[in-house]
């Protein structure tokens, strides 16, 4: 029998630990602020992913929006992608500076239609801002679901590709009957 209470207690030591845990993260993640985003403010994403649900949008296949494309981006910017937060929170600014001052609302509020003509815009006025955007869109779209896009292997799917195998994790073919 005290085999099975110090199993009983360890798991309980276990379970409060944890839920310790999780308790200071979240009290952690309201003192500073932080939300479901890595870099971006809510807004920021909001924005990112209705410029990427104009560039790839959903038709009979899920587009960048349902791929979780502005996810990517998020997390490779506090990444890989480091060198261009700068150059987000400047072109996303700039971009709904420019909706307000035409339009009198932020990007996303605009209708499609308004929304394609602004883009066409960024891509006049910041082009460069305008290719990195578009190459970090194609990026979290068909690249690998574990990178925090392409949710679903939605792009996979759209265009028929199985799954890609993983080095070192292929399985092994029968032996062939002599």
């Amino acid at each position: 029998m005290e085999g099975r209470d110090a199993r009983i207690k360890r798991r309980t030591f276990l379970q409060a630990g944890l839920a310790a845990t999780a308790a200071g993260y979240a009290i952690s993640c309201a003192k500073s602020g932080a939300g479901a985003w890595r870099f971006f403010t809510e807004a920021e994403a909001q924005t990112v992913e209705a410029i990427s649900a104009q560039l790839i949008p959903a038709d009979r296949d899920p587009g960048a929006k349902e791929a979780f494309v502005v996810n990517y981006v998020d997390i490779q910017l506090t990444r890989q992608f480091k060198k261009h937060q700068r150059a987000y929170r400047q072109g996303i600014a700039a971009l709904d500076a420019a909706c307000r001052a035409k339009y009198g609302k932020r990007f996303v509020e605009l209708p499609p239609e308004a929304q394609v003509e602004a883009l066409n815009a960024l891509e006049e006025s910041s082009p460069s801002f305008f290719q990195l955007v578009l190459a970090h869109t194609r990026q979290g779209f068909y690249g690998d679901p574990r990178h925090g896009g392409n949710r679903n292997m939605a792009s996979w799917r759209m265009l028929g590709l199985p799954y890609p195998p993983i080095r070192g994790r292929q399985k092994y073919s029968e032996p062939k009957a002599g």
